[in-house]
Order: C-alpha cells, then sequence, then structure tokens
C-alpha cells in the first residue's frame, strides 16, 4: 500500500488496487490453512482464501493442538479484577464458553447472520465471549467504549441500525432512555446479576444454552465489525472491517511487532471500544497462540500497574504512551519485573525524553507502531530494529478496509491513501510523525473530533460560539482546549467556575473524555472572510508555532 502523509510519501509497494484484488477479489477454494500460511497472507505472497473465520479456522485449531500437547499449557485468556476474581480459559474452554454463547445470539436474541450488535462493556470475560461468538454466528460486532453517553448511544444504534445491543447495570439506563427513537433495535441483553424489565439477562441465557454449535462458514470479504472513528466536521463515522481485513490483517503485526509466541503473556490495557484492543487483545496475540492477560481496572493506576507487572508472568505490555509517561514518574527501580521482556506503544508518539527514562530505569525499549482504525498498523519498529527515539518504525505490509464511499473516495488519491497525518522519512526508512493535518485532537490515545464537543458546548445557554482545539499536555501528550464566546449577559459571572460548568456540561451531553480541559474566554475567534473558524490558527497558538 502507497500511504501518503501530508505532502511525504511513504513508499512501500502495495496500492489500494492491490490490496482489493487480494483481499476481495481471489475466489480459489483452499484446503484447511496451516498457521504458517498465514505469515504468507499477511505480506501478499499468497492469495487470501475465499472463506476464512477466525474462530473456526484459528481458535479452534489452536484448541486441537492445545489437545494433543502432553504438557500444560498457557491458558488462552487470563482475567483478573484486582479483588481476588479470577478467571482462566484454555481455548478449548474459550471455545465451549464461546459456542453457548453463538447459541445465546442465534436463539433467543434472535439475531442471524449480517445483522449488526453493538457491545459496551468495559474489560470483563464476557467481551471476549461475545466477540467470538459474533464471528462463530456471522453477526456483525460493534464494540464502543463505555464512556458513551445516551446521545452517543443512540446515534450509534441508528446510524448501524444494530438489532441488539449487550452493555451493563450502568449505562442500561441510557439505553433505556433512547431505545424508542430506535426502530431498528430489537433486544436488549444486560451483563449483570441482577434482572431488569424489557432485558434478557446475559447470565441466565448463557447456563441454559447449549454448547453445541457449528461455526458459519464465512468469505473473508465478509463484514466482521464495525468501528465509529471520530471525524472533523461531523459525527464519528462508521469503518467496516471483513473477516480478510481484521481476521486474516493482524497476524503480521501480533508475530513481529508484538513479537509473540505460545510462551508469552501479553498485557494490552486498550479500551475494550477502541481497534486497538482487537489488535492486543484478539487477533495479534491468539493467532500466535498466546495468552491474553486482562486486568478489570476501571482507570489507570500506576501502583496497581506495577505491582501487577511484579506479581503475575506479563512477558509483555502494551499501552498507550499516556500510561508510560505516568509509570515514569515513579522510582521503578523499587519494582522487580522478572518476566517482562517487551513493551509496546501507539495510538499517538511517545517522547523520547521518555522511552529514554523507561529504558535507563528498566533496561527495556519501547516499540511504537502507528495506524488507524481504517486500515490497522501502518508502520512500526518490529522487535529486532533498531530504535530511533521517537520514530515510528519503518512501513508495514498493508491491510484491507472497507468504509463509507463517499469519506473513503475523498482519502484517496491516485495509488495513494491520505491518512490526514503529517510524517516524514529518513534515508533508512524510518518514518517520523508530525502531527494531524486536520483538527482531530489525539488525547491519552482517545481520537476526539472538535466538532462534537463544540456541539455539546453551544448547547450551553451562556456559549455564543466556540472553537476546540489540540493543546500540548505533559502526561497525555495533547488534550482539547475550547476557546468560548460567551453571550454579552454573562460576561460578568465567575468564570472560573463558568468553565468549571462547561466542563460538567460537557461530560453529560457527550463521552466524557471529550470535555475541554483547558478553556479560555474570548471576545471573538478568528474568521475567515466567508466566516469559517481558523482553528489551525489557534492550534499554532497554542503550539507555539507562530
Amino acid at each position: 500500500m502507497k500511504i501518503l502523509l501530508e505532502i511525504q510519501v511513504l513508499r512501500s509497494p502495495w496500492s489500494i488496487q492491490t490490496l482489493y484484488r487480494l483481499f476481495h477479489q481471489c475466489r480459489k477454494t483452499f484446503a484447511p490453512l496451516n498457521l504458517s500460511d498465514y505469515e504468507a497472507i499477511g505480506r501478499c505472497e499468497q492469495e487470501v482464501p475465499e472463506y476464512f473465520n477466525f474462530a473456526g479456522d484459528v481458535l479452534d485449531k489452536w484448541s486441537q493442538i492445545e489437545k494433543e500437547r502432553k504438557e500444560p499449557s498457557n491458558p488462552a485468556l487470563w482475567w483478573i479484577n484486582g479483588k481476588g476474581g479470577e478467571r482462566k480459559w484454555s481455548f478449548e474452554e474459550l471455545g465451549f464458553e464461546s459456542r453457548k454463547v453463538a447459541n445465546v445470539l442465534s436463539g433467543p436474541c434472535g439475531l442471524q447472520r449480517g445483522d449488526r450488535i453493538i457491545v459496551i462493556l468495559p474489560r470483563i470475560p464476557e467481551w471476549w465471549l461475545l466477540n467470538t461468538a459474533c464471528m462463530r454466528t456471522g453477526v456483525v460486532f460493534i464494540p464502543g467504549t463505555t464512556q458513551l453517553t445516551a446521545k452517543d448511544i443512540c446515534y450509534r444504534l441508528l446510524a448501524s441500525k444494530a438489532k441488539c445491543i449487550v452493555t451493563i447495570d450502568e449505562l442500561a439506563p441510557a439505553v433505556d432512555s433512547v431505545a424508542s427513537k430506535c426502530q431498528f433495535l430489537k433486544t436488549k441483553l444486560i451483563v449483570s446479576e441482577s434482572r431488569r424489565a424489557e432485558w434478557l439477562n446475559f447470565s441466565d441465557l448463557f447456563k441454559a444454552a447449549s454448547a453445541v454449535h457449528n461455526c458459519v462458514k464465512t468469505r473473508s470479504q465478509d463484514p466482521m465489525t464495525i468501528y465509529f472513528t471520530s471525524g472533523t466536521t461531523g459525527f464519528p463515522k462508521m469503518v467496516e472491517h471483513s473477516y480478510g481485513s481484521f481476521g486474516l490483517g493482524f497476524f503480521i503485526c501480533g508475530r513481529y511487532w508484538m513479537n509473540l509466541t505460545p510462551s508469552d503473556i501479553v498485557w494490552n490495557m486498550s479500551d475494550t471500544g477502541w481497534i486497538k484492543a482487537a489488535i492486543g487483545n484478539v487477533f495479534g496475540p491468539w493467532f500466535q497462540g498466546t495468552c491474553v492477560f486482562v486486568h478489570a481496572m476501571p482507570q489507570f493506576d500506576p501502583k496497581v500497574i506495577l505491582n501487577t507487572l511484579c506479581r503475575y508472568p506479563v512477558t509483555t505490555l502494551c499501552s498507550a504512551p499516556t500510561l508510560y509517561r505516568m509509570l515514569v514518574q515513579h522510582d521503578l527501580t523499587r519494582y522487580a519485573f522478572k518476566t517482562l521482556k517487551h513493551c509496546l506503544s501507539g495510538g499517538e508518539p511517545v517522547n523520547p525524553e521518555v522511552m529514554e527514562q523507561w529504558k535507563s530505569q528498566t533496561g527495556l525499549n519501547i516499540y511504537e507502531a502507528y495506524g488507524q482504525t481504517e486500515v490497522g498498523m501502518i508502520c512500526g519498529n518490529m522487535k529486532g530494529m533498531k530504535i530511533k527515539p521517537g520514530s515510528l518504525g519503518k512501513a508495514a505490509p498493508p491491510y484491507d478496509v472497507q468504509d463509507d464511499p463517499v469519506k473513503t473516495a475523498s482519502t484517496i488519491r491516485g495509488n495513494f491513501y491520505i491518512t490526514g497525518d503529517r510524517g516524514s522519512m529518513d534515508e533508512d526508512g524510518y518514518i517520523w510523525f508530525m502531527g494531524r493535518s486536520d483538527d482531530v485532537i489525539i488525547s491519552s490515545g482517545y481520537r476526539i473530533g472538535p466538532f462534537e464537543v463544540e456541539s455539546a458546548l453551544i448547547e450551553h445557554p451562556a456559549v455564543v460560539e466556540s472553537a476546540v482545539v489540540s493543546s500540548p499536555d505533559p502526561i497525555r501528550g495533547e488534550v482539547v482546549k475550547a476557546f468560548v464566546v460567551l453571550s454579552p449577559s454573562l460576561k460578568t459571572q465567575d468564570l472560573k467556575k463558568l468553565a468549571c460548568e462547561l466542563q460538567d456540561h460537557v461530560k453529560k451531553v457527550t463521552a466524557p473524555y471529550k470535555y475541554p480541559r483547558k478553556i479560555e474566554f474570548v471576545e471573538q475567534l478568528p474568521k475567515t472572510i466567508t466566516g469559517k473558524i481558523r482553528r489551525s490558527e489557534l492550534r499554532n497558538k497554542e503550539w507555539g508555532q507562530i
């Protein structure tokens, strides 16, 4: 794939047309694949099979390998909640449990192949079961972060036409408040020990479900999952991935960037609503037969993380740069990471200073990678490569995507895919991130579109208009900052108190992670002669570029 970061070109031998042909126009029938075949497919050296299903072709194969082994192996999933709760599933147990869930989806939930389901769950085992069960049934899996508000949920239900939604007690009231507006929604499934009116109970249905289920035969081009990604000028857009682009696309990532083997235990801390959870908690590790370690903690707690790394045999750590920035604030020499040997980061650039501090205190490098929801991993620092601090590494083999035709067309320029990011390439082929060419804000790994924040602010009676841009932050890399023009009648108010009120207002109207951590009240906003707000001028001022 040829990837175009604004002005700079990343030269790699793959075109969009080549990808499409390789992933979706090959119709040859193949015998069941061996695990060794997936690398050749990932490198586009072997044609993608007409049929592929990650649950049936990969997970069930590891289950069979597990049965044939005489010595004990690592679990497929190892989950803890930090309060004494713990679950361990082998690949065979994962298969057994996920087949029961598949029967729940196709039975009581009434879902058929091709139907869409929105799953809004925290880091609990049921997320992995539902993910796998959707593959087994051909139901399209749509994950969402638990920070979504009722308005966010309503938008996603309407846009996706999802027939079912799965969530927890805390978010059920938000779903109920908008369900009547969502004409496609037929089933509500709650993961809870308690019962709720008009909701099916996951635990009850799971206990009663049969474990006998035949995995559907899916084509490589069949839709498998949909993500909502933040836009610059509107609400989140849907990005659809197929069994080929998603199910097959992350083998190289797991083998070479994550450097995983069946003897490894990987701890990836990504929110379940983002694509990095799929890469680091499902496809990357399970392609390699690796154990996925999960801690259910709702928020990053540096001391909990450090103690967990000391107590559990985690070999591979993967997280956003924010975590590393938080951890290096502590004296890491006091902690003994006996098994940790490989550290990964993505979502935003890691400061070279943080990389140096981490290396000096732990002896370990941080291997960065760069990717997008639309295309997966584009480039990365693979294990064994010389690391240039601050660089995103070198171009990786490509993956195919599906998207909204109009939006997709706007990102294609000849044989180039326009990422919307600016970067440069040095003489050794290493790629360096320079920033977004649009107004998307990347904070602690979260991508935030200014439109949603501005839309939330304008609903407050004190706000006449606003402009939202990124602002530098030592821990989060960058944060949301809002420049706000107030109504004349409210300019005499306590501005500090009003700023807090606006922040609370945004948290209620949209997902809390999007709220402006900085607010500056101004008399007017810079505009073009046509009246368009010049966000770039405000952003450049924040970053000291003018």
